[in-house]
Parts: C-alpha cells; structure tokens; sequence
C-alpha cells in the first residue's frame, strides 16, 4: 500500500526532474501554485491531505510523463515519519546551469532572479571569476544573441549586483520573456535595451513588467 509520504515524495521529484519547485510543476499543470506545498500536506488538526487522482493526473499531462514514470519515483522504504535521503552535497566551484528556455518557464526563479528548487544541470564555476555567492549559468539557446553569443555559450550571471549603462544583462519579464542585452538606460520606472544582434530591435520596458535583472559577469567565448 502506497504511503502519504511516497505520493508525496514522487510528485516532489517529478517535479526535480523538469526543474521545477512544487509550486512551479503546480502552476504548469494549471492549479493552484500552493497546491503542493508542504503546508498543504496536513490539515491544521494534523491529519494527511493527499494529492486528488485529479491533480495527478493533471501533472502527468503538463510534464508528458507517464504513470509508469511517476510510480517509478516513488521510494520503497519511504514510510511515514521516514526522512527522505539527500542528495550529495554538489562540489564548491559547481553552480547550477538553466537553459533560457528553461529560465522563462515558471517556478525556476524567486523573486529576486536566484534560482529556486532543484533538478537542473551542474556546471563549473569559472576560477577566472573569482568566486562569487549567488550567481548561476544560463546556456545561449538560439542565433538572437549573435555575433556576440553563439547556440551554446554559458553565461554566469549575478542576480542582484549593481548594474550600470553598457553592462550586459540578463533580463526576464513578467510575461515570462528572458532575453540577454545591454543596458542603455535606467530611470525610475523604465528601463532601456540595446540589442546584442542588429537584426534585433532595441527593447524598452517599464519596471513593473520586469520581473528580475541580472549583470552577466563572465561568458564562454
């Protein structure tokens, strides 16, 4: 008989492998974005709340994974009251890689621009850079950013980090567009963009549809 902790657990790590947060693989499927979380796992009163066969399922068609594949996370030994194991601790130098695709999509982010929840690639940080607290790669994806980001190129981007006129920065929007410019101009409220490839138009955005920036500190060129 299966457990409250392991449907509990496979929906979590359904959620690692497409490098989502609970939250994240919840709004995918179209619910709710606390309906996974951890609060949501107990009434007040202490007793289980289990996923509905619904929410599942919903899951299921989000992320293309079949019924097998998510009983295939579910862990034999995980019982109530039982601590799931941890993953290895990930080398020093290594900080995590999103592809921007992947940085557009929901749950991948706080609301600060640093990555949330786990799942993604590894990769290792650059000792040219000197090391920094905070900062992750994002992996060129597409022919926008030429000539000076080819298909491939790993940025390392800082969320957080001073930026001033001409430096290169990574930019999401709250309508989920991630794209890697330079900055021509900050105000107050707008925000203006130089594009990397001249056969792309220069961007100007209010702040308030910019959900994060990030100064790009280093690329694989």
């Amino acid at each position: 008989m299966l457990s409250h902790e392991q449907i509990w657990g496979a929906i979590d790590r359904l959620a690692e492998r497409h490098a989502l947060t609970p939250s994240g693989l919840a709004r995918r499927a179209g619910l709710d974005a606390t309906s996974f979380n951890k609060s949501k796992r107990l009434s007040q009163d202490g007793r289980l709340r289990w996923p509905s066969t619904e929410s599942i399922a919903k899951v299921l068609e989000a992320t293309g994974a079949s019924l097998e594949q998510f009983l295939s996370f579910i862990r034999p030994g995980e019982t109530h009251g039982a601590v799931a194991p941890q993953p290895a601790a990930p080398a020093e130098n290594a900080i995590p890689l999103i592809g921007f695709a992947q940085a557009g999509a929901g749950g991948f982010f706080d609301d600060g621009g640093f990555p949330a929840g786990q799942g993604w690639d590894i990769v290792e940080f650059p000792a040219a850079t000197g090391r920094k607290t905070g900062v992750y790669a994002l992996e060129v994806q597409g022919e926008s950013m030429l000539p000076l980001y080819r298909d491939g190129d790993i940025l390392i981007v800082e969320p957080g980090a001073q930026i001033r006129k001409s430096d290169r920065v990574v930019v999401k929007t709250r309508e989920g567009e991630v794209m890697a410019k330079i900055l021509l101009r900050q105000s107050a409220k707008s925000i203006e963009l130089l594009s990397l490839n001249p056969e792309h138009p220069n961007r100007s955005f209010d702040l308030a549809d910019v959900e994060w920036i990030a100064r790009i500190i280093w690329a694989s060129q």
